[in-house]
């Protein structure tokens, strides 16, 4: 039973995330593919420097961010008595962070593979910009985006440095899988850490392969 309702949890709160970072995500996506600017190449590094730092790194810094005397999390307490760090708002948090570089790049790629010229064939029938994107790029990129939102659901649900050093692991509050089966090899408690690990295994093997048929069915119609 215990271990059922960490599943759930876990489930809930990378749906959250995934939710948390959609928009923002395949807007940052676009501007990456379809803009130039100055500063560019530092808000790309930016974006995917959670992939190549150390969770606990980005754990640390979200910490000192979503505090109470962070600038965000000062904000969230005193003006609305919203608290994150160590409740499940901080496990979205951590895992929305650490899965944004994955949404972002998959869609900035389906973003890259559509072809201009089927946009410019919809402004030349008098389509508006913004109803050419959301009736024709958006179709053409949906698989892309969909690809990466099972990735970055898959990376939400095996999170956990970041998680653990601004969420903590708290029983029924905060545990998630990968919490979980950490706390019961700790403790010794092999049969539900492994059962546990089968879970996990079986939910990233799931999200990576269904990410693999959209990206290869996204190639071919584009």
């Amino acid at each position: 039973m215990e271990e059922f309702q960490i599943l759930l949890f876990t489930l809930a709160v990378a749906g959250c995330s995934i939710a948390l970072i959609l928009i923002p995500g395949v807007a940052t996506a676009w501007l990456l593919a379809r803009r130039n600017w100055r500063g560019k190449s530092i808000v790309e590094t930016l974006v995917m420097l959670p992939l190549v730092m150390p969770p606990v790194a980005t754990g640390l810094i979200l910490l000192k961010l979503l505090g109470r005397r962070g600038p965000i999390g000062s904000i969230l307490f005193h003006s609305f008595n919203i608290e994150i760090v160590f409740t499940w708002r901080a496990v979205v948090a951590a895992m929305a962070v650490m899965s944004f570089p994955l949404l972002v790049r998959s869609a900035r790629i389906a973003f890259e593979n559509v072809n201009p010229r089927l946009e410019q064939v919809a402004r030349t029938l008098g389509v508006k910009r913004w109803k050419v994107f959301w009736r024709v790029t958006i179709p053409l990129v949906m698989r892309g985006i969909l690809g990466g939102m099972l990735l970055a659901f898959a990376r939400a649900i095996g999170e956990f440095g970041a998680t653990i050093l601004v969420a903590g692991n708290i029983p029924g509050k905060t545990s998630t899988l990968s919490l979980s089966i950490y706390q019961y090899i700790q403790l010794g408690q092999d049969r539900p850490a492994f059962r546990l690990l089968a879970i996990s295994v079986l939910i990233a093997f799931v999200s990576v392969w269904l990410s693999e048929i959209y990206f290869k069915r996204t190639e071919k119609v584009i």
